[in-house]
């Protein structure tokens, strides 16, 4: 298994700097994901590593193995691209061995292996077909055992998934789980889905604008956001500015007890995810009063928003919790302690794991609001 760490990784295009001096380890046989709105980066930083391009500054090592020199068919790194590339004149077999074949395999071995590989995809028995004879789930599956084959110490995919429906989907990133616990390759996955990026990897690396904003599990980057920008744009939070002194925020909704968080005492924002927040008895720590604004159906959860003083909270929750609830009636909200997170009002430097000062967007992104005026993510609107 090996490691990748990257170090002061830096890549201009012309005058455009597309990656500004990435820091960012990669641990051995587990799968990190590159996470960020399109033109972050992630794709550069996967060609990099990859030796599809050379770095303008900094480094990238393999373990202790500087890759700089090192062309990317000798660097034990294969790539699968949004766009599986399969050779239509090929079978699926001679695309999956088509690696094999350079590296001197003989025709028996390759085809032992071939079809050992086809089996672990999913796909026994079809060795003898034409890639353009199979859904794009199936080509996909293809590229990712022509990928493995080669017994690679990396495995790079960029964007695997975004061209497949749903139920192939969710099909495909079952499999890359199972083949990737199976062979412990250390693996980068390049998304732009938050949901995609949770489910896959162990380790989030979220890039804004060629810099790193924030790396650490899933559940670091969900429960303790680096900045507003970071818990924006893992889903709709509730963001309230207040001022903290010790573990208590006064806030726009009132006194709040906010024991967890990072920075000094001032000016902070408190963030809470809408399913954090509970319609509660009027009595209590934490409790705000507001007036319902608008109950949203989203089908296998409703959503709540409740204007609350100057600031708007919303609340996710089983529909049959909420769907009673009429715009305009007087409601009492629960903020608990455990689900609040402070953080600076204004953005310092990138984060890890451990350590959650955080960079991005500055003062102007701050407000008391959810991103959205109805709390709904872009995806949500489609469906409304």
């Amino acid at each position: 298994m090996t490691s990748i760490t990257l170090r002061e990784l830096t890549k201009h295009f012309g005058d455009l700097v597309a990656l500004d001096g990435l820091d960012l380890h990669v641990p051995d046989g587990r799968i990190t994901a590159l996470l960020g709105p399109s033109g972050c980066g992630k794709t550069t930083t996967l060609e990099l590593i990859g030796g599809l391009l050379h770095p303008s500054a900094g480094s990238v090592s393999f373990g202790d193995r500087d890759m700089a020199g090192v062309r990317a068919e000798h660097r034990a790194a294969v790539m699968v691209f949004q766009e599986h590339l399969l050779f239509p004149y090929l079978t699926v077999g001679d695309n999956v061995g088509f690696g094999l074949r350079m590296r001197g395999v003989g025709k028996r071995a390759r085809r032992r292996q071939i079809e050992a590989m086809l089996e672990r995809v999913g796909l026994p028995g079809a060795a003898d077909r034409r890639p353009q004879e199979l859904s794009g789930g199936q080509q996909q599956r293809v590229a990712l055992a022509r990928a493995l084959v080669v017994e690679p110490e990396v495995l790079l995919l960029d964007e695997p998934l975004s061209n497949l429906d749903r139920h192939l989907r969710d099909g495909m990133r079952e499999l890359i789980l199972e083949v990737q616990r199976d062979l412990q390759v250390t693996t980068v996955v390049v998304t732009h889905d938050q949901e995609e990026a949770s489910v896959l990897a162990d380790h989030l690396a979220l890039l804004f604008g060629g810099r790193l904003a924030q790396v650490g599990s899933p559940r670091d980057l969900h429960d303790r956001p680096a900045s507003a920008s970071v818990a924006r744009f893992l889903g709709s939070p509730n963001l309230l500015p207040g001022i903290r002194r010790g573990e208590r925020v006064a806030t726009a909704v009132g006194e709040l007890a906010v024991p967890r968080g990072v920075g000094d005492d001032g000016p902070v924002l408190v963030t809470i995810r809408p399913e954090a927040v509970v319609v509660a008895p009027a009595g209590g720590p934490n409790i705000v009063h507001g007036r319902v604004r608008a109950v949203r159906d989203l089908g296998a959860r409703a959503r709540l928003l409740v204007d609350v003083e100057a600031a708007t909270i919303t609340l996710d929750a089983r529909p049959d919790a909420l769907l009673a609830l009429e715009p305009g009636s007087e409601v009492a909200l629960r903020l608990p302690a455990e689900s609040l997170w402070a953080m600076p009002a204004e953005d310092t430097e990138p984060v890890g794991p451990d350590d959650h000062v955080g960079s991005g967007l500055g003062p102007s992104e701050l407000s008391g609001e959810t991103a959205d005026p109805d709390g709904l993510t872009p995806a949500e609107h489609d469906r409304h």
